[in-house]
């Protein structure tokens, strides 16, 4: 990889200090060196190494007032701020017109959380600075912090119309436009800076993503293609692309666009299940098989892939083996309600239903008040007989769920089958009056019921 000159002078400047720490000589170094040298020691995290060469910096140039800002920089990392603050004095009083100066102050107001003042210096620092979009970029963080998103955004902006390469500023306009729920605006705003930067593949790829949020999802592909286009490693935009491609119902495409993430990276066990679903979409179960198993492999803590293998082999009808892989999912995150849920439902497939009943309870247990729940618990509990439990459970749900027919037919069949007549009578009539034109689900849960006299009396009554 060739380096440029300044990439080159700062890896020199970096051995041959290095080099003075490990000798015990004192080489010369210019104020700029040491400072790129400090700088490059604070961005690696490697602060002690960034104090012996402040330490140097300060010996050799003592009236440095780069040097010195760095100091003030990495006082502020260390949250000395007061000392740093004080330093910052001392040198307003030698250079007013240093635009470091207003930053650094900036810097200490933002960390004190007094954003306001942060702003009002970083505002003077536009009169001075030369690097309009680092300060502009500065400020709109300063209105994120505040949440203040119009503000943030507008300076955003101003950013990108100093530099366009600001990638960073970008995300973050975007990141405004989507908090405001501005789609709309966001498109407008990038088809302009894509009209100056039409090589932009992030602003392509941002375009696409405001597409795809607006369900549009062929131009979503158009945009997230010419993203792919301008980088062919592009892999957000691949995986965006595919995520388009399936909205479409085109599996083959959104399968095509899936093989290429996993030959420009590791395999994903997310892409892999993606791929899974598509083919099984395509109606090609054995390639669908193929990747759900590939799915669990790569990562086999990832429940999703057993659950998704479990729903695979339900829609097969082949429940001995979806309660194998249910069972799977289980293990990993047994608080799921909807995998004790599926684990009832296959158990009930198999005619279990002792395990089947188990399973509802458990998913209720896990927090699921779901009608269905509720319903296909008590018809299990029906099944094995336990009409008081199903009874208790039915009324405990009224509670939450008030004034659902499903659970007032089945609360007057099950006390009808406790010969309690008198409250099966109350719930037919309740069940009827929310909705008689199901009448029929009662006739279906209890044959032996319906064709009871009272049950007809009481039908034929309320009919009239």
């Amino acid at each position: 990889m060739n380096l440029s000159h300044e990439e080159e002078e700062n890896s020199l400047s970096l051995s041959k200090f290095e080099s003075m720490l490990k000798t015990n000589k004192v080489f010369f170094f210019d104020s700029e060196e040491f400072e790129d040298i400090i700088l490059h020691y604070m961005d690696t995290g490697r602060l002690n190494l960034a104090k012996k060469a402040l330490k140097l910096g300060l010996e050799q140039h003592p009236r440095s007032t780069g040097l010195k800002l760095v100091q003030v920089e990495m006082l502020v990392y260390e949250d000395k701020l007061d000392i740093a603050e004080k330093l910052l004095n001392e040198l307003y009083a030698i250079e007013p017109t240093n635009e470091e100066i207003y930053i650094q102050k900036a810097n200490i107001h933002s960390k004190r959380d007094e954003h306001e003042k942060a702003i009002s210096f970083l505002k003077i620092a536009l009169k001075y600075t030369d690097d309009y979009a680092d300060v502009y970029s500065m400020i709109g963080m300063e209105y994120l912090f505040m949440d203040n998103l119009e503000l943030a955004k507008e300076n955003f902006i101003k950013c990108l119309d100093e530099d366009t390469e600001d990638y960073s500023a970008l995300y973050n306009v975007v990141y405004c436009f989507d908090f405001l729920d501005q789609n709309e605006e966001a498109i407008v705003y990038l088809n302009r800076f894509i009209d100056r930067n039409p090589y932009s593949e992030v602003a392509w790829h941002q375009l696409g993503r405001q597409y795809y949020a607006l369900k549009n999802y062929e131009k979503a592909v158009w945009a997230f293609d010419y993203a792919t286009l301008i980088d062919e490693t592009f892999l957000g935009a691949y995986m965006e692309k595919a995520k388009s491609y399936e909205k479409l119902k085109q599996y083959q495409e959104a399968i095509d666009c899936y093989n290429v993430t996993l030959e420009l990276d590791d395999p994903s066990s997310f892409v892999l299940l993606r791929v899974a679903k598509c083919y099984e979409r395509l109606g090609n179960t054995e390639f669908a098989l193929n990747y759900y198993l590939k799915t669990v492999h790569e990562d086999p803590l990832l429940d999703k892939g057993w659950i998704a293998i479990t729903d695979f082999y339900i829609r097969q009808k082949n429940f001995q083996k979806a309660l194998y892989y249910v069972n799977k999912a289980i293990g990993i995150d047994g608080d799921n309600s909807l995998y004790w849920k599926r684990f009832a439902a296959v158990n009930s497939a198999l005619h279990f239903f002792e395990e089947a009943e188990y399973g509802y309870r458990k998913a209720f247990e896990c927090g699921d008040i779901n009608l269905d729940t509720f319903t296909l618990w008590t018809d299990v509990l029906q099944y094995l007989g336990e009409f008081d439990t199903a009874i208790e459970i039915l009324l405990e749900a009224r509670n939450v769920l008030p004034d659902e027919y499903e659970m007032e037919y089945r609360l007057a069949g099950l006390y009808f089958l406790t010969d309690d007549v008198t409250k099966g009578n109350l719930h037919l009539m309740n069940a009827m009056k929310l909705d008689s034109k199901h009448l029929n689900l009662f006739q279906e849960l209890f044959p032996v019921v319906w064709e009871r006299t009272e049950v007809q009396n009481t039908i034929a009554k309320f009919k009239k």
